[in-house]
């Protein structure tokens, strides 16, 4: 099997090698991906005072970074940044391009989604006390990308950034990590029920 036509390469399993047909299933699953992405970012609650919404981005960031791998992982997210940058209004609010104060976010999904999939090879996404430190990881990545260019994109304060981009996403971002952590270890279950 050549490693050099698909996204594989020596490592443990993830959930996304128990489909058959190497590249055209690396190819189907990073656009399907980025879609996936896209589409979640439109699941969008806006919060008054922040110019940053509550999406589901972050919990299909954390399922692909952890059920696909770190490579497929990344190539997915930097699809669906590359496209959203492109000019495809895929991002928060139906946004694209880097011109906005949530950019900083979908850098961090790219950073956080190849984490969750490195962390997912290691066994991270088997069991739920496994899998949820290593979704709070990823989200913990997220903030660290997002709140210096919510700062820098808003003319924020450090308290301003804190108050605005950070406190009021943090119980919806623990439930979306949590349920991540329950989603992985289940589709393992099911796996191995087949």
């Amino acid at each position: 099997m050549s490693q050099v036509a698909t996204l594989r390469g020596p490592r443990a399993v993830v959930l996304a090698d128990l489909i058959p047909g190497a590249l055209a299933r690396d190819v189907l699953l990073v656009a399907g991906g980025a879609g996936f992405v896209g589409l979640l970012a439109q699941v969008a609650v806006p919060i008054p005072g922040t110019p940053v919404p509550i999406t589901g981005q972050t919990l299909g960031v954390l399922l692909i970074g952890a059920a696909f791998g770190w490579r497929r992982a990344a190539a997915t997210i930097a699809l669906y940044a590359i496209v959203g940058l492109a000019g495809v209004p895929w991002f928060a609010d139906g946004k694209s391009g880097y011109a906005t104060a949530s950019f900083g976010y979908v850098i961090g999904f790219f950073l956080a989604a190849t984490a969750a999939g490195w962390l997912a090879e290691r066994g991270a996404d088997r069991t739920i006390l496994k899998a949820l430190p290593a979704m709070l990881v990823a989200e913990v990545i997220i903030y660290a990308a997002g709140l210096p260019w919510l700062a820098v994109a808003a003319g924020l304060s450090f308290s301003e950034t804190l108050s605005k981009g950070l406190v009021p996403f943090l119980l919806g971002d623990a439930v979306k990590a949590a349920l991540a952590a329950g989603l992985l270890p289940a589709a393992w279950a099911l796996t191995r029920r087949k």
